[in-house]
C-alpha cells in the first residue's frame, strides 16, 4: 500500500513532467504556426505544483522568459509550494 507521501512524490513528479512537457510543445507548435496551448493552462499546471517543471522548461527552450506574468507568477508558485511544504514537513515532525 501506497502511503501518502509517497502518492504526493509521485504527483509533483508526474505534474512536473506534464508541465515540461506542455511547454516544450507549446515551444514548438510557436516556431511551426501550429495551434498553441492557451497561457491560462501553462500558468495552471504551474500552479498546480509543476512550477519547477515550468521554470526548467521556460529558460531551457527560452520560451515565455519574456512575458511578465510568467516572470513573475512561476517563481511565485514555485516559492508558496516550497512554503508549503516546509509548513506541512514542520507540521508532521519530520524535520
Amino acid at each position: 500500500m501506497y502511503s501518502i507521501s509517497n502518492i504526493i512524490i509521485y504527483y509533483i513528479l508526474a505534474i512536473n513532467v506534464l508541465t515540461f512537457a506542455t511547454y516544450g510543445i507549446d515551444k514548438w507548435k510557436s516556431r511551426n504556426n501550429k495551434w498553441r496551448i492557451r497561457e491560462a493552462t501553462l500558468l495552471l499546471l504551474a500552479a498546480l505544483g509543476g512550477s519547477v517543471g515550468a521554470l526548467v522548461a521556460m529558460h531551457l527552450f527560452r520560451h515565455k522568459t519574456q512575458h511578465k506574468k510568467f516572470r513573475y507568477l512561476v517563481p511565485l508558485f514555485l516559492l508558496l509550494q516550497l512554503t508549503l511544504v516546509l509548513y506541512l514537513t514542520m507540521r508532521s515532525g519530520r524535520m
